[in-house]
């Protein structure tokens, strides 16, 4: 199915939107928003993929990403330790034990995931890819 390119630039902005909430709010993963808005682009605007890749917070994540698959040890610590933190805050708060078992249920699998992708094999950069 072929979507027309103005829905794809939609979609890319809505996810950079996303993705930047997700710096402030840690129950949302910046990183995955802003892999999804690189590939969005690819579509809908090569203007903005090329300002994505090439901005120095989200650009190298994204480029691991597509170029290795892998994920900075930074990165993987950063968002178990994240995740971890969202857990023991909703156990210290209260929240209803089927709150925390769909919270596990989730972040358990998502967690090992990030651990066990590949880390970097060099840095990444627009002049790597």
């Amino acid at each position: 199915m072929h979507l027309p390119r103005f829905v794809y630039l939609i979609g890319g902005w809505l996810a950079v939107g996303l993705g930047v909430v997700g710096v402030v709010l840690p129950v949302l993963p910046t990183t995955p928003f802003m892999i999804l808005a690189a590939f969005l682009f690819t579509k809908g605007s090569p203007r903005a993929r090329a300002w994505l890749l090439n901005h120095p917070k989200f650009g190298p994540h994204i480029l691991n990403w597509e170029n290795q698959r892998a994920i900075a040890p930074r990165a993987k610590r950063l968002a178990v330790a994240t995740m971890a933190a969202v857990f023991a805050l909703s156990a210290v708060f209260g929240l209803a034990w089927w709150v925390l078992a769909i919270q596990a249920a989730c972040m358990g699998p998502a967690a090992l995931f990030i651990l066990t992708r590949a880390e970097p094999r060099a840095p990444a950069g627009p002049e790597n890819s």
